[in-house]
């Protein structure tokens, strides 16, 4: 039982759904098990609920409004996947959605946002939160336990308005893992020299800072660098569902106001109205560093601010 034990730890489960009964089998007889899941079936119309969708289930499973679809297209794929060599000559059309299987990865890559220990933080293969799923009519049977399952992000999409939900929180990096597909399948027939690559994001300070109500907190990425020269553009953004911190002031996604949130510098007041007590807790922010090469691509940094008393 201790060997079970020890090795059920090690493991870490990331599904694309359930297309059987084998998930909920497995939750329920290994509760201790690390899983990250949409739970339901595709007969039961689970797969448009699903956050995985979101990766380009615009028009077909996700159904979903906001994001920039001319990114996912067959045209798009032609010009920065199909044309490069024979691996990209591989890449077949798709008829229904690109890619569907490919966020149970994503949080792989080392961007320096993703973090797949915490499925809560949110990262290219999207957000999830620890909690029992209530059963839905889409489910094989009900969930016996908590997992990781559908989490929602409020973003700002490509029709200048906001939208929650669950494929939000794969959708928002669309542009960033696009690109960064792109310049992969460049590296497959171009030299070093000739390819681009991402530019490599350090802060001046810890990932994790302290602060109290009314605090201003410094933000800083000096000392980010681009390997092949390019210039850089930063983007410092608030992720307020990341963290526990809840604050009623602004609207929307961005409640806290970041000044010089384009340079590599920026700054903060933690905010002093909290929507109940005890007013603590965390707050993410992401600096998002893009290079100026071809395609454009780009890295991240996580601050963690604990508020305290």
């Amino acid at each position: 039982a201790d060997e079970l034990k020890a090795f059920i730890q090690k493991i870490r489960v990331y599904t694309i759904s359930d297309q059987d009964d084998s998930g909920p089998w497995i939750r329920e007889q290994f509760p201790d098990l690390f899983y990250v899941a949409s739970p339901g079936f595709y007969p039961g119309g689970a797969y448009q609920h699903a956050t995985w969708s979101g990766i380009s289930g615009d028009y077909f499973h996700a159904r979903c409004d906001g994001a920039d679809f001319s990114l996912v297209t067959n045209e798009w794929l032609d010009k920065n996947i199909r044309r490069k060599g024979p691996l990209g000559e591989e890449y077949p059309h798709w008829e229904y959605l690109m890619e569907g299987d490919t966020p149970s990865f994503l949080n792989l890559i080392d961007n320096g946002l993703n973090e797949s220990e915490h499925p809560d933080w949110g990262g290219w293969g999207g957000r999830y939160e620890l909690y029992t799923p209530r059963m839905q009519k889409w489910f094989l049977q009900a969930e016996t336990r908590p997992f990781w399952s559908n989490a929602e992000d409020e973003v700002l999409g490509m029709d200048g308005r906001w939208h929650r939900g669950n494929h939000e929180t794969i959708w928002r990096w669309r542009e960033a893992y696009q690109n960064d597909f792109a310049a992969r399948m460049d590296w497959t027939i171009k030299s070093v020299e000739d390819a681009n690559h991402p530019p490599v994001v350090k802060l001046a300070h810890a990932n994790r800072l302290t602060a109290k109500k009314g605090d201003v907190v410094e933000l800083s990425a000096k000392g980010s660098s681009d390997p092949d020269g390019d210039l850089l553009s930063y983007e410092w953004f608030y992720y307020p569902e990341a963290g526990s911190f809840l604050c009623s002031s602004g609207t929307n996604a961005r409640p806290v106001a970041i000044n010089g949130f384009d340079n590599e510098t920026a700054s903060f007041t933690v905010p002093t109205r909290t929507v109940m007590p005890p007013g603590t807790g965390t707050m993410h922010f992401i600096v998002a560093v893009t290079d100026h090469g071809s395609p454009r691509l780009t890295r991240y940094a996580r601050v963690i601010v604990d508020v305290v008393k």
